[in-house]
């Protein structure tokens, strides 16, 4: 089974997912994470992100892969590394190239392959995993998101006003709903979310609840199972 969470930056939709996959049993997959590594590289090999061809070449390159919650890039343990406000910054750059998305959308599926699995990201489901099973958007308020980003970033040791974050995100959302490919978007048969005055384990028990529901009634044959597209 394929449960997708999709939603702007800053809706808690990692910690969520996490929770969520942990309560059920399922594999978690972080396709941010995957994004961010491809940035990092980008960032540690001064690659040009106005040059497309570099940043085809850098995806096919880089190696990504989860080693249980930690995020692998080229062999090394990059999970606090890709989390900096500059690569977040970054990450634009590689979201926006189509064969970048191309390549990270196919490296998803394979990963999902065989597996009862909760992703979550922008365009879980309704690029990636159209036919999912349980598909959700999670969002929140501009300034909760804001302030869940500058307590992420302090946890980090890193200190950004919050003026700052919230322009960085109001820019941000306009980019992902305007993008090409990968489109920030609610899938049609999404279920919605605000996570405002939640705490995420309060978000991860309603979204239990809700599956397990789907799981049923696909089981007792009132929803028909779903395959994972294979390209």
């Amino acid at each position: 089974m394929i449960v997708t969470i999709d939603g702007p930056a800053g809706a808690g939709k990692t910690t969520v997912a996490k929770l969520l996959a942990a309560r059920l049993g399922f594999r978690f997959l972080d396709t941010g994470a995957m994004y961010r590594a491809v940035a990092l590289a980008g960032l540690r090999r001064g690659v040009d992100w106005e040059n497309p061809g570099e940043l085809a070449e850098l995806a096919q390159a880089v190696e990504i892969r989860f080693d249980g919650d930690r995020v692998m890039l080229d062999g090394q343990d990059v999970t606090e590394a890709i989390r900096t406000n500059e690569t977040t910054v970054a990450v634009r750059c590689v979201a926006d190239h189509p064969q970048i998305r191309q390549r990270m959308v196919r490296l998803q599926r394979e990963f999902a392959h065989g597996q009862s699995l909760v992703t979550e990201g922008r365009d879980q489901g309704t690029l990636a995993f159209p036919d999912a099973e349980c598909k959700f958007f999670l969002t929140a308020s501009p300034d909760e998101r804001a302030r869940r980003r500058v307590a992420d970033l302090q946890a980090r040791g890193q200190s950004i006003p919050l003026a700052d974050i919230l322009h960085q995100q109001q820019r941000r959302d306009e980019q992902d709903r305007q993008r090409e490919v990968g489109r920030l978007a609610k899938a049609a048969d999404a279920i919605e979310v605000v996570t405002d005055g939640m705490s995420q384990e309060d978000v991860a028990v309603r979204l239990k609840q809700i599956v397990i529901e789907r799981a049923r009634a696909v089981s007792n044959g009132e929803a028909a199972p779903i395959s994972v597209p294979q390209s």
